[in-house]
């Protein structure tokens, strides 16, 4: 039944495409129309949130912007004038964001990276290459916060990690907001020709309305990273990027103790540089690699047999992350919405995603614990048609853990309007005879609401370090249609169980696996003021057994998701679940809570409310309640966050698992608090603080930041660990690092 499923899908997805691919080339053709011409400044630029210099005057205006929320398709509520102007060394933006009542605009954050859709803000995309694909995003709001991000293929790879030299200066007036941006030409990459025509558009969020508009108008179902609906910036000429050579050094004193032991104290320093080989590679090399000063990992409930997943949080590694990236495929209507380390979403035991490149496995042990890194070095970026990734790092011995040298090669070739083809080759090889090596080759094909990519790899490891049976191969077969309406999801993948990729993170081998997604979008003039919109969805996630054709897993999810107009979103439904256990697995290992094998089937109850995160107080709520294998499970989770003003924050979450087995009850809480404070946009304190009953241990992470010049900072990081049975410190760390980026 659920292979017929599969089958009238994907027959839905091909019969549907053709009149869709037609309604996105008509959108590219009208986005066309939008042009503005870049002046070139007749003096000096002071950006100080005032566009009072004559160059402003003189330059043309992009407005008319037109909405994608609430309204698609009607002209922004207030309007917003943005001119462009540049000079030898960078291109500036002035923006005049009118507003009929500035005492109601929306500022949530100062600090850096901060959460864009919290507050009234202005975006800017810019596609340099002008190739439809690729582009850097620059966000303020009205109190002058920065983010900032790099994308490419139009949102498949996405790094908010990326960071640009680039300032901004913003003033609150009696008839709106101005923003003055500056870019310098050495923070982008582009072709070497004369004159310049970039792709660009603008997008404009009024938070209190709950609005988004852009410039080059777009399909709601579309953010700002779909640049091929972009316009144009014509006029820039006589520009160069500068050498653009990035050297950042950096000192490290800190002071560990571990139990009762004395304290230890060291020194250390390294540093990184970045090399622009031409206007579209950059090459970076890192020397005794240190990432200390990174926010430590939110722990995590695990009520399945798979092991848990563990985003990146390192710089070196998050950088151009999106070029390694391989076999991934786009996302359904939605994910969860977090706040610390709860993530509230409709389903929560379902095993992470396969991900053949992991960058947390070099200089990361099992356990989370750093693991010294040598140095390395990283080609990236582009080269005509091609997307090139080369990543080299040697991770130093550590106690019984041997030394090990991994590698990355990537290569992809855009072809037709917006598809890709690649290829990916890793490699990790160990001191002694120890080696893994993993080669796939990989398809993304775009056409207009529809997605097809797919996937094969292989791997080689040494006789014996995988089970004698099954074969050494994965493979994926993916297709994704998603208008303003409908989306239909389908996708098979196949893991071996000699499938060894040691720098991927494959929860489970030996299994074939079919999952196939129906959601519908309603809006109505008739729905109540406070209701946006409605969305159901029907997922069906299936593993079946490769030795034998059984059965595996089966998930069914039937949820009602509701999005609010102040921008909170709630979501009610049932998660249906049938597992066949084959060898026991601890579920607690504090309690010793063994699952047996046998055939379980059970079913989830859910109901969750997120609410609007730019208000004073946002209340998150989640309650779940069913069986759960041979028992019975209810889940408590609340996290509320208050937010007085753009300076300061707090969030408290709290997850309560109550679990009801034969033989056992157990209750399992997890405890997260989170304050954040401002005191500037280049001046930060944060501190997380972490406790969990099943490792009856409190943990706290408190970071003090200072940005003392563009891409430089000085941080003072406080870490400790506490038994809370014995009131006993396991171990506490206190580390200062000071880093000065230099930018030739």
């Amino acid at each position: 039944m659920h292979n017929r499923c599969v089958a009238a899908l994907l027959w839905l997805f091909v019969v549907a495409s053709p009149a869709h691919a037609q309604s996105g080339a008509g959108m590219t053709s009208e986005a066309a129309t939008r042009t503005v011409t870049a002046t070139r400044a007749t003096g000096p630029i002071i950006v100080d949130g005032r566009l009072d210099e004559d160059g402003w005057s003189i330059s043309s205006v992009a407005r008319g912007f037109i909405q994608t929320e609430p309204r698609e398709g009607q002209p922004a509520t207030f309007d917003t004038d943005v001119r462009v102007i540049y000079d030898d060394n960078a291109v500036y933006f002035g923006v005049t964001a009118h507003d009929s009542d500035p005492s109601s605009i929306v500022v949530t954050d100062l600090k850096k990276d901060y959460a864009v859709d919290a507050s009234d803000a202005f975006v800017v995309v810019l596609d340099t290459f002008d190739d439809g694909r690729n582009g850097y995003q620059f966000a303020t709001n009205p109190a002058g916060a920065k983010w900032d991000a790099q994308i490419g293929n139009e949102g498949r790879d996405f790094n908010v990690n990326w960071d640009g030299i680039w300032s901004v200066e913003t003033t609150i007036t009696e008839t709106g907001w101005v923003a003055e941006i500056v870019i310098p030409f050495r923070t982008l990459k582009f072709a070497d020709r004369d004159p310049q025509t970039w792709g660009m558009n603008f997008r404009r969020k009024i938070r209190r309305l709950n609005e988004d508009s852009f410039w080059s108008p777009l399909p709601r179902i579309y953010g700002l990273e779909r640049v091929s609906l972009a316009g144009s910036l014509d006029g820039l000429r006589g520009i160069r990027a500068g050498r653009n050579i990035r050297i950042k050094p950096y000192a490290l004193s800190s002071g560990s103790t571990i139990g009762r032991s004395a304290t230890r104290g060291d020194f250390d320093a390294g540093f990184d540089v970045k090399y622009g080989v031409t206007p579209g590679l950059v090459w970076d090399f890192t020397v005794n690699t240190d990432f200390s000063q990174v926010e430590a990992d939110e722990q995590q409930v695990n009520l399945t047999r798979f092991s848990l997943f563990f985003p990146e949080k390192r710089d070196f590694f998050l950088e151009n992350a999106g070029v390694f990236d391989f076999g991934a495929t786009d996302g359904g209507f939605f994910g969860g919405f977090g706040a610390g380390a709860i993530i509230f979403g409709g389903r929560q035991n379902r095993s992470p995603q396969m991900r053949l490149f992991f960058s947390r496995r070099i200089g990361l042990s099992d356990d989370g614990s750093a693991v010294p890194i040598v140095g390395g070095t990283r080609l990236t970026g582009r080269a005509g048609a091609y997307s090139i990734g080369a990543l080299n790092i040697q991770q130093r011995e550590q106690g019984s853990l041997p030394g090990a040298n991994f590698t990355a090669l990537r290569l992809r070739r855009d072809i037709f309007a917006n598809s890709d083809v690649g290829i990916v080759l890793l490699n990790k090889d160990q001191s002694g005879p120890a080696y893994n090596r993993m080669a796939g080759v990989d398809a993304n094909f775009r056409f207009g609401f529809l997605t097809v990519n797919g996937f094969a790899a292989k791997t080689v490891s040494p006789t014996g370090a995988t089970p004698a049976e099954g074969n050494e191969y994965a493979a994926r077969a993916h297709v994704n249609y998603q208008d303003r309406t409908w989306q239909f999801r389908g996708r098979f993948d196949a893991v071996g169980s000699q499938f060894n990729d040691e720098l991927g993170f494959i929860p489970r081998r030996g299994v074939n696996n079919e999952f196939a997604f129906v959601g519908r979008a309603f809006r109505s003039s008739w729905f109540p003021t406070w209701l946006r919109e409605l969305r159901p969805h029907w997922e069906m996630d299936m593993f079946t057994r490769q030795d034998d054709g059984s059965l595996d897993q089966r998930l069914q999810d039937f949820h009602l998701p509701l999005t609010f107009s102040d921008g909170g979103f709630s979501e009610i439904g049932w998660n249906t679940n049938v597992e066949v256990i084959r060898a026991p697995f601890l579920l607690n290992a504090q309690r010793r809570v063994m699952i047996l094998p046998g055939r379980y089937e059970f079913t989830e109850y859910f109901g969750f409310y997120f609410g609007n995160g730019s208000a004073a107080v946002t209340p998150s709520l989640r309650y779940s309640v069913g069986n759960f294998y041979n028992g019975y499970k209810r889940t408590y989770q609340f996290g509320p966050s208050v937010r007085p003003n753009e300076r300061l924050s707090a969030s408290l979450n709290l997850q309560i698992n109550d679990i009801d087995l034969p033989g056992v009850s157990y209750v399992s809480t997890l405890t997260s608090a989170r304050v954040n404070y401002n005191f500037s946009t280049n001046v930060f304190l944060n501190a997380l603080l972490q406790y969990s009953t099943d490792t009856q241990q409190v943990s706290s992470n408190i970071r003090f930041n200072v940005i003392h010049r563009p891409l430089s900072d000085f941080f003072f990081v406080y870490n400790e660990r506490r038994d809370e049975r014995s009131n006993v410190r396991l171990d506490r760390a206190l580390i200062a690092k000071f880093t000065y980026m230099v930018a030739l």
